[in-house]
Formats: structure tokens, sequence, C-alpha cells
């Protein structure tokens, strides 16, 4: 019974990430950090199931490993955009 309640917090974290995606999308950064807040709510979930079933957890560090790389290349796309444009406003600049 305590795994369904602190699956369902897990859930509800990744519904909040993806609410905060969708509704500020103004500014990269805070883009960013709503979709490391989803990669850590789908990691908590991964981390449950797989302690359930007893499992290996060596899904959960190649999960980690792409997840600390897609962090790396979201700052790279931030500091080079704050570069170029000056900030982080996706009205600031033109996709064309």
């Amino acid at each position: 019974m305590e795994n369904y309640s602190i699956m369902l917090i897990v859930i509800f974290m990744f519904i909040i990430g993806n609410l905060i995606f969708v509704s500020k999308h103004k500014h990269l950064l805070i883009i960013l950090l709503s979709l490391e807040f989803m990669v850590l709510s789908i990691f908590l979930l991964l981390m449950l199931i797989l302690s359930c079933m007893n499992y290996n957890m060596y899904m959960l560090m190649v999960f980690l490993v792409f997840a600390v790389c897609e962090g790396a290349l979201g700052l790279s796309i931030l500091v080079s955009m704050i570069r170029t444009h000056g900030n982080d406003y996706f009205q600031s600049f033109s996709l064309l």
C-alpha cells in the first residue's frame, strides 16, 4: 500500500512538470528546469518499479547517464543562446 501512494506522488510530480513545461514557454531556463524535474520523477518511478520487482539497478545508471547528457546539452544551448542574443527569451530571436 505504501508503494502505491509513493507512485501516485511521483506521477503527480511528472504531471506538474508537464504543466510547467507547457505553460512557461517564454524562458529557456524554466523549460530546462521543468525537463529535469520530469527526468527526476521518471527516475524515482523507475527506481520504485525496479525495486518492487527485485531487478538489477543497471538500467537506472544508463538512465542517469542519458539524463546528465541531456542536462549538459541543454545548458550548452542556453549558454550559446545567451551569448548570441543576450537573454533566454524565445521571442527575441527568429528560427528562420
